[in-house]
């Protein structure tokens, strides 16, 4: 039996796009229908941001153990971790978050949510099966908001489970002695550092030159130098997987390692296989994205929105939040507003932390910019925490001194990202911020050293000391 429902707005996807989709339509005091095919809970909580940091979090706290013989310790080297309850700590933080998401979705949509798998009839027709049988949604608007799933090429698939995506590998009761990492993206580098510290060798291998994609060659020096101390990096070369044995043989040009599992850590693409967008009118891109504009989130001139992982634009759960925002309060209120995104904002927790912030270092042109750069070897903080590597760089326009972007690997580097992003948003020169206060001894005083570099090189106006405004009479 078929049964047909009506709403203002329906939105296919229960994730963190989705919800803050739903937000926008009960702020308009709008009807709607969630959907979502399962398992509820946002990728963010079951297999991304939240699991990572708390294995990255688990990993940390052992790893500081080797550091103890510097300042007295006797014996940390002959401590012992039980990985596999190590392990099973982050699973059980992981269902935690999961929990809660699932917990939001049901109590945001209550009897309005159907779980079953959505394809389009037409541009605002739904039909959707599930356990409640097959229903027809038709909407005033849609919101596409169905995340992705991890890449996975044809290639490793014979392979079987021996290769396990990020859906995968927090479902593993515990962790292999040996794991080769295929991609060395934010998650890659991420995970390959938190199982090295917690034990595990572990091999990783990337197509790309450099790790986390850093644009800033000298940032990207200094990271590999200081991970390829924790974990074996093959950068720059194509790698191939093959059984060997009991384990798995990975190669990359002249270099070997027998690993016991491999962690395929490749991207991921946008859920949209199965939605039926040609019946729609969409036509996908190459990788299955939709075309939008990204300052409506609207699909062309349809009646359809797009949000989150969906839109294959800005994979971070941040940007997700944002364009399911867009998303549903344009889809709400039948209006096309254009919104200013924020500016671009990407961390890799990799203690340390590597960052990029607003424009991109190959973006820039070398002749209108100056870069303001700052060592953790000159920072009495970064000393302190061991952390001498540290390395900050800023770039400012070589006219104005306006900021407009950064990149570092930094200790708790989360935090100087943050501070970087908010002034470039707010257009501040490095001049002006040298006004704001610093205190000491802080980590933000390489802030500080990077403005001060800038400002060196910039002709004075007024005579007044760097950092130093006078009163107004």
């Amino acid at each position: 039996m078929t049964s047909e429902i009506h709403a203002d707005v329906a939105i296919i996807g229960a994730g963190t796009a989705g919800l803050y989709a739903l937000r926008e339509v009960r702020r308009a005091r709008k009807s709607f229908v969630l959907i979502d095919r399962g398992p509820l809970g946002t990728t963010c909580a079951r297999v991304g941001c939240m699991p990572s940091k708390s294995a990255l979090h688990v990993a940390e706290l052992w790893g500081a153990r080797l550091k103890f013989a510097r300042f007295g310790g006797d014996r940390g080297e002959a401590l012992a971790l039980d990985r596999s309850r190590a392990w099973q700590h982050v699973r059980m933080q992981r269902d935690g978050f999961t929990a809660s998401a699932a917990g939001k979705a049901r109590e945001g949509a209550g009897e309005h949510l159907i779980e079953g798998h959505a394809r389009f009839l037409e541009p605002n027709v739904l039909e959707v099966e599930g356990p409640g049988g097959r229903r027809i949604v038709r909407a005033g608007a849609v919101v596409i908001a169905t995340g992705s799933h991890p890449v996975r090429p044809a290639w490793l698939q014979p392979l079987g489970k021996r290769v396990v995506s990020t859906d995968e590998l927090f479902e593993l009761e515990t962790v292999p002695d040996a794991i080769g990492v295929l991609g060395l993206g934010a998650i890659g580098l991420e995970m390959g550092l938190a199982l090295a510290r917690l034990g595990v060798r572990v091999v990783g291998a990337d197509v790309a030159a450099v790790p986390a994609g850093i644009a800033d060659p000298v940032v990207a020096e200094r990271a590999i130098t200081r991970f390829g101390k924790e974990i074996e990096l093959w950068l720059g070369e194509t790698a191939s997987v093959a059984v060997d044995g009991a384990g798995l043989a990975l190669a990359s040009g002249e270099r070997r390692a027998q690993v016991d599992l491999v962690l395929a850590a490749l991207g991921r693409r946008p859920n949209t296989d199965g939605l039926d967008l040609a019946a729609a009118g969409v036509a996908l891109g190459p990788r299955g994205e939709i075309p939008f504009d990204p300052a409506t989130m609207q699909v062309g001139a349809l009646p359809m929105f797009v949000a989150g992982d969906a839109s294959g634009d800005r994979p971070l759960m941040h940007e997700a939040a944002d364009e399911g925002a867009i998303a549903g309060f344009n889809a709400a209120r039948g209006l096309r507003t254009r919104f200013r995104r924020k500016v671009a904002l990407g961390i890799a927790f990799s203690q340390p932390d590597v960052a990029a912030v607003g424009e991109r270092f190959d973006a820039l042109d070398p002749a209108s910019i100056i870069i303001g750069s700052a060592e953790g070897a000159t920072n009495g903080r970064s000393r302190v925490l061991d952390a001498g590597d540290n390395l900050l760089r800023i770039y400012a326009d070589a006219a104005s001194g306006r900021l407009r972007g950064a990149a570092l690997v930094s200790q708790d580097g989360e935090h100087l990202a943050h501070l970087l992003a908010w002034a470039i948003q707010r257009g501040e020169t490095a001049a002006g911020l040298l006004e704001m206060p610093f205190y000491h001894p802080v980590v933000e005083e390489m802030v500080q050293s990077a403005l001060q570099d800038i400002v060196g090189r910039i002709p004075a106006v007024g005579g007044l000391p760097p950092g130093l405004s006078a009163e107004e009479a």
